[in-house]
């Protein structure tokens, strides 16, 4: 891949979904091409890296965009990630919800959700402490992420059974099924809550309807620049209810003066300020 053609696939990178991708990924982004210009399909007959580029750009029906965002995201995840910050969700935010939400709609966000991983575990969560409270409680949470692949994986929550080891005994015995000898999958009660659906984060204008009581976005803002980063802080403070909490990957921290809205709760934890 010449340095021109790189530069032309991270001009694209960044407009359509705020990834920097600076010279030194030239070889990963040589990497994903390669097998996505092996494995069959619309992007095999344009030969090249080059060629899917011209394509890319003459392309007006958003396919080779999407070719290109599955193969330029990752999707690294795994059960209790950071496990601090659900420890907080539980010990912390939920009481805060129950203590203040009077119509028993929850509305939690969990952006760049991956292969699920990360959502099914705020799901048990709520599960845990309002599944016996009775049908006034709304649990159902929203996630979603740009690469429809892994929406679709993470729908299906079927994983290795070795990976949910180092969930607590109940939830391995009460929230997972066996699908056969070495994988398990979350029973259909949880699978339920979780609504995922495909958004781009660079989207201009946010299309919900109400605003969340937490939002987690971790581990993703630190492909961003800075200018990106505070502009998507600036987003998630608007569409967080006042006291809501932002969960952000362990690497990343929002500038407050760039971002006033929210207070300091702890390592990649921001509250946004009440009224």
């Amino acid at each position: 891949m010449s340095p021109e053609t790189f530069q032309g696939f991270a001009a694209v990178v960044a407009r359509e979904f705020g990834i920097q991708l600076p010279p030194s990924k030239q070889a990963l982004l040589e990497s994903r091409l390669y097998r996505l210009l092996k494995e069959g399909g619309a992007a095999e007959a344009c030969g090249t890296a080059a060629g899917f580029l011209r394509a890319l750009r003459q392309d007006h029906t958003g396919r080779y965009l999407k070719l290109l965002s599955e193969a330029i995201t990752t999707h690294h995840t795994f059960f209790l990630r950071e496990a601090d910050h659900f420890a907080c969700y539980r010990d912390e935010v939920l009481p805060w919800i129950e203590r203040t939400v009077r119509d028993g709609d929850i509305r939690t966000w969990c952006a760049a959700c991956s292969t699920g991983q990360e959502s099914y575990t705020l799901a048990m969560l709520l599960e845990d402490r309002f599944g016996l409270r009775g049908p006034m409680w709304e649990k159902t949470l929203l996630a979603t992420d740009l690469s429809r692949d892994v929406l679709a994986f993470a729908k299906r929550g079927i994983y290795p059974a070795a990976t949910v080891d180092v969930l607590p005994d109940a939830w391995r015995h009460g929230y997972f099924h066996r699908v056969d000898d070495t994988h398990v999958q979350v029973i259909d009660a949880v699978r339920r809550q979780v609504l995922y659906r495909p958004f781009n984060l660079m989207t201009p204008v946010f299309p919900f309807r109400r605003s969340f009581h937490v939002i987690f976005c971790r581990n993703v803002m630190i492909y961003f620049d800075a200018p990106t980063r505070q502009q998507l802080a600036a987003k998630f403070a608007d569409f967080l209810v006042p006291g809501g909490y932002l969960f952000l990957g362990h690497s990343e921290v929002i500038d407050r003066q760039a971002a006033p809205d929210f207070d300091y709760v702890m390592p990649s934890v921001y509250r946004k300020k009440l009224l």
